[in-house]
């Protein structure tokens, strides 16, 4: 097994080559190129190239470790030098690759010290980086390496306008603007200021892009970036994701409703106070279901342009907002004193709901596609909010389940069947009763009482 000799091309031409790394090249028997996308790569003019794994590959990930691998089988032939831009150890996948195939003996490796772009960067931004606190993070995976953090940040591999509209993304409440390093150290060297509502869009980003970030007034939260990032990449490797549209997504939205429905209604028998770790748990599971499910179809509406998941959360975040007048607005209060409070509020939220909607009528804008029981008890509520109520007939309750029965008897229909299951749902309404779980409840007891008959 021979030794991969790792060295950097440092952060701008070969000017910047430190003396060690000249004579390694000099010295070296066989040489290897992450990729000749570098100024100082010409030293190496003969040397092997691995920029044909970037065609091959179908992420950056899988693109280091293709290159790896393949610098590993190289060194089964012997000694070998190996160069990457800027330094080895600054955001170098490679090489953290080649030395963890080092510890567990798959190969020997030697890494020289070399100049990294960050020495330019820390005279060109004019700060000391240890005084300042500031952290390093890879553009191309900003949303997870940033999380949590507030800056100032110095942001590398900013290669794309692809790169920086996810780091535009990934942050709530952006800074007013940003510093944008290019080509540091070369004749063409650029360091300007741009508006961050403007950094993918008047930014030409190349190989040699980094953004300084001074502050950030909210850190970037880890766990739903780092969710949404894993949704990203099951949509773009996995095969079944791949073939996903907002249509074939429908059935497993309305399963995993059920399924989380299901773990509520296990949970709902305890007191919201008690702690029962399993059910907790079980319902833990269900709600992710169900949040896969809606990462998933922003994730779609990401691809088309149209929207993302910050589009999904800022709209809802609005319309909450928006609809609880007695909460953020001018008349707040500090709390719900009682059920007639509770009523009010909701009446309020249906008509704040009719005016955002310009809703001519109590009817408009309920789906059709509710569960019939469901659909028969929404229908009934938007008709008391607007006063008008569902005593029709000047009866309610037993009473209006009675004269049901009499049409039916006398007349029997589906429309007079129906009239019965309306009144019923009327009735659970009055004894605030939900009218779906009860129904089910009886469904399974009778599904108990079968099974304990057929024991």
């Amino acid at each position: 097994m021979g030794t991969i000799t790792v060295v950097g091309l440092g952060p701008a031409d070969e000017e910047l080559l430190t003396a060690q790394t000249r004579a390694a090249i000099a010295a070296a028997p066989r040489c290897f190129l992450r990729t000749r996308m570098h100024p100082a790569a010409r030293v190496l003019s003969d040397a092997v190239a691995f920029d044909d794994e970037y065609e091959k590959g179908e992420s950056f990930e899988a693109v280091y470790e293709a290159i790896s691998e393949r610098l590993i089988l190289e060194s089964a032939e012997g000694d070998l030098l190996y160069a990457v831009p800027g330094s080895p150890l600054v955001l170098e996948r490679t090489v953290e690759l080649l030395r963890d195939a080092a510890q567990s003996g798959r190969v020997t490796v030697e890494i020289l010290a070399a100049m990294s772009f960050l020495d330019v960067a820390w005279a060109r931004l004019g700060i000391d980086p240890v005084t300042d606190g500031t952290r390093l993070v890879d553009g191309q995976d900003f949303a997870f390496a940033a999380a949590g953090q507030t800056g100032p940040l110095l942001v590398a591999h900013c290669h794309s306008r692809r790169v920086l509209s996810d780091i535009k993304l990934a942050v709530e409440d952006g800074p007013e603007s940003v510093v944008v390093l290019q080509r540091l150290g070369l004749p063409d060297e650029s360091v300007f200021e741009v508006a961050w509502d403007d950094l993918d869009r008047q930014v030409e980003p190349d190989h040699l892009t980094s953004l300084w970030i001074p502050e950030l007034d909210t850190p970037v939260a880890a766990e739903f970036v780092r969710f949404e990032e894993l949704v990203r990449e099951l949509r773009e490797r996995c095969p079944w994701d791949r073939v996903q549209t907002h249509g074939s997504l429908r059935k497993h939205l309305l399963e995993e409703t059920y399924e989380a429905l299901e773990a509520l209604d296990a949970r709902s028998e305890l007191d919201d106070r008690e702690v029962e770790a399993e059910l907790d748990a079980h319902l833990v599971e269900e709600l992710g279901d169900l949040l896969y499910q809606i990462f998933f179809h922003a994730r779609l509406g990401a691809e088309r342009g149209s929207f993302t998941v910050a589009d999904v959360a800022r709209s809802v975040y609005d319309k909450l907002v928006a609809r609880h007048p007695h909460v953020f607005g001018d008349g707040a209060v500090d709390g719900v004193r009682g059920p007639e409070d509770a009523d009010d509020m909701a009446r309020r939220w249906e008509e704040i709901k009719r005016d955002e909607k310009g809703r001519a009528s109590a009817m408009d804008g309920v789906p059709m596609t509710l569960p019939a029981l469901m659909l028969a008890a929404k229908v009934q509520e938007r008709s008391e909010g607007v006063g008008l109520g569902v005593d029709r007939g000047g009866r309610a309750g037993v009473d209006g389940i009675g004269d049901a029965l009499g049409t039916a008897g006398a007349n029997p229909s589906v429309e007079s069947v129906g009239e019965i299951l309306f009144e019923t749902v009327a009735l659970a309404r009055k004894l605030d009763i939900d009218p779906e779980t009860a129904l089910r409840g009886a469904s399974i007891r009778f599904m108990e009482q079968i099974r304990s008959t057929e024991r």
